[in-house]
């Protein structure tokens, strides 16, 4: 049965009209109060994923559970889909487990909260946040298992719990769960600062509404979802056809030795309502690599990806939903059935910017940008240090982001642009390592008449005996360029030992040993190439040459040839360009490097790592 709010005042709200003037007061405040929210957590969090790197996502919605202003798309679907009890003025929720929320969030670090907003004794809104925990318990420190088949191994399952009654704390739930995680200082403090905003979004939201009045505040959060539907429906009739389109691509194992795994999804339009159907897509994974797709959280993909690309001006909420129809099959690797593990999901989960990026610019090639830094790799290193004080490191890599029909793409950024890098020195501080390398790699992003971003190198310099894991992907397939634009370059992790030894690891791993002055070396990936790389100005490969973002051998991708003063030899790249013309696809819209055969038969030369085993299922979908 469905949740019971208990609503002392049972005069319904109603709609009535709003002038613009005031639906863009109230349109801005919602703003406002949405980065409110950050600021609160930022200044209050522990970890540094969150308060440094900002690995949280607020959101607010309407009475009804729509979110007005946010990133992620609202999460009180499927919370009421699986919470049976009353719902109060006072109380606050907090669930982690994906298979109790419909993945309204994806795995077990993620803590959800959520917070009914009452004003005189009715709910006018909802505020909610999730936070990545840097650990919740598990078979790993981080709690991000690679050899995981169950989460039963990933950490405790939080199902969705009243951790506020009427305004009072349950201390011994909270404490329960704390007493299960290898950081409760962290959590505890994340968890309060998570808290701690949402309850500010509370008290904006009564305060807009005490200011202009319930019903007023309620219509215009209902105007500024009725926008983006009617901004969505003229945007889905111009940008998806009919006719049916198709696109897949991959992450490129398992962490287990198989792969890689296919994410497939065909795509056309039924009047005004845009269909994605995944069918095709593989059976899941035995490890954690699956990704619990939640229908709500694509169709919100699909919306930021459209709307910030024709209207960037409309402030995106979850008004369009009933315009988009997505289709999963049970058992794949985008619905994993119950209990599939997942903590690895942010492989699967950046890929599918990639396929909406190939799906929607197959039909308009000119506006489409190439195959980019679609993931969130983790570096993790725990140990104990020099006073015998536990630590544990859990930090975002950034990578290059694509080419673009208006220009490069930029170098070392994060795939959600919200975050931001983690300071060397503070790390260097709380952490026993040194940072002794930080800098793009040259050559790194796909050539293209618009460069690929540059990926980043990070060496890490351990100054204690401890483990580290990876989690990473793109070191078998490449970030495809398009348009006649080249692949950007894979990722590639190293253990370089204090004793000079080498050895180059697994892009996801867990409990490899290290010692005091062991260096690892962390590569991330380059964004793919837009655009013939012989219609790149030579005056601009110089520029990037000099920059170092470029090499001199590397500017002969683009034709360009420099003397030894880095001066462009004109003669030399005509003749040059020349000569690559003939032997160049230019027609090619996707360049991916090879076929997966022809990527696998190279991998061991290419990348030090042997091939992944083609992963094979009996008739039921099981490996």
């Amino acid at each position: 049965m469905p949740a019971n709010i208990i609503q002392p005042n049972s005069t319904p709200l109603q709609k009535v009209d709003v002038d613009t003037v005031t639906l863009d007061i109230i349109e801005n405040a919602m703003a406002n109060a949405r980065n409110e929210m950050d600021a609160v957590l930022f200044r209050t969090a522990m970890s540094p994923g969150i308060r440094e790197q900002g690995d949280a996502f607020p959101m607010i919605a309407n009475h009804e559970g729509k979110m007005v202003v946010g990133q992620f798309g609202s999460f009180i679907t499927g919370f009421m889909q699986s919470y049976n009890g009353e719902i109060e003025d006072g109380d606050i929720f907090l669930t982690n487990d994906p298979y109790m929320c419909d993945g309204a969030v994806s795995h077990l670090p993620d803590w959800l909260v959520l917070v009914p907003v009452f004003k005189d004794g009715r709910l006018i809104n909802w505020a909610a946040m999730f936070g990545h925990m840097s650990d919740v318990g598990g078979k790993v420190p981080g709690s991000l298992p690679t050899d995981a088949q169950t989460i039963f191994e990933e950490g405790i399952r939080i199902p969705p719990v009243k951790i506020y009654k009427k305004g009072e704390l349950n201390h011994d739930v909270l404490e329960l769960i704390l007493h299960n995680v290898r950081m409760p200082r962290w959590n505890r403090s994340d968890f309060n600062a998570i808290v701690a905003s949402c309850r500010t979004a509370g008290r904006r939201c009564v305060e807009l509404a005490g200011r202009f009045g319930d019903d007023v505040f309620s219509s215009a959060l209902g105007m500024m979802l009725e926008r983006n539907y009617i901004a969505m429906r003229e945007i889905i009739r111009n940008v998806v056809p009919e006719d049916k389109r198709s696109f897949e691509d991959y992450i490129c194992d398992d962490g287990a030795g198989i792969g890689p795994y296919t994410i497939r999804c065909t795509m056309w339009r039924e009047g005004d309502k845009a269909i994605f159907d995944f069918e095709g897509t593989d059976p899941q994974a035995p490890s954690s690599v699956n990704f619990y797709l939640n229908e709500e959280m694509f169709k919100m993909f699909f919306g930021a990806f459209t709307i910030n690309l024709f209207d960037p001006s409309i402030l995106f909420n979850d008004g369009f939903y009933d315009l988009v129809e997505v289709r999963i099959p049970q058992g794949s690797i985008l619905k994993p059935n119950f209990p599939a593990a997942l903590s690895c999901r942010t492989h699967l989960l950046g890929r599918i910017f990639d396929v909406m990026g190939g799906l929607l610019g197959q039909g308009t090639p000119d506006a489409m940008s190439a195959a980019g830094f679609s993931d969130s790799p983790h570096f993790m290193y725990s140990g104990y240090d020099d006073k015998g004080e536990w630590f544990q490191l859990f930090q975002i890599g950034f990578g290059g982001i694509p080419g673009r029909p208006v220009g490069d793409g930029p170098d070392g950024h994060s795939l959600w642009p919200g975050f931001t890098n983690v300071p060397n020195e503070f790390v260097e501080a709380y952490f026993p390592l040194r940072i002794e390398t930080y800098e793009t790699i040259i050559d790194s992003g796909g050539a293209g008449k618009h460069r690929g971003g540059n990926g980043i190198r990070v060496g890490y310099r351990l100054l204690a005996d401890g483990e580290i894991s990876i989690h990473d992907d793109r070191w078998l397939t490449y970030p495809w360029g398009v348009n006649g634009g080249d692949p950007g370059m894979r990722s590639r992790k190293e253990l370089v030992k204090a004793n000079g030894e080498r050895r180059v690891l697994p892009s996801k791993c867990d409990h490899i040993k290290v010692e005091t002055g062991d260096l690892v070396v962390f590569d991330t990936w380059g964004g793919g190439g837009w655009g013939n790389p012989l219609e790149r100005d030579p005056a601009a490969v110089a520029t990037d040459v000099v920059k170092g973002l470029i090499s001199v051998e590397g500017a002969r991708r683009y034709g360009v040839v420099l003397d030894a003063k880095g001066a462009i030899d004109q003669s030399a790249t005509e003749a040059l360009r020349t000569e690559m013309a003939g032997s160049r696809d230019t027609d090619a819209l996707f360049s991916r490097g090879g076929t997966i055969e022809q990527i696998k038969a190279r991998c061991e030369a290419e990348t030090g790592l042997p091939a992944p085993a083609t992963p094979v299922w009996n008739t039921a979908g099981v490996h």
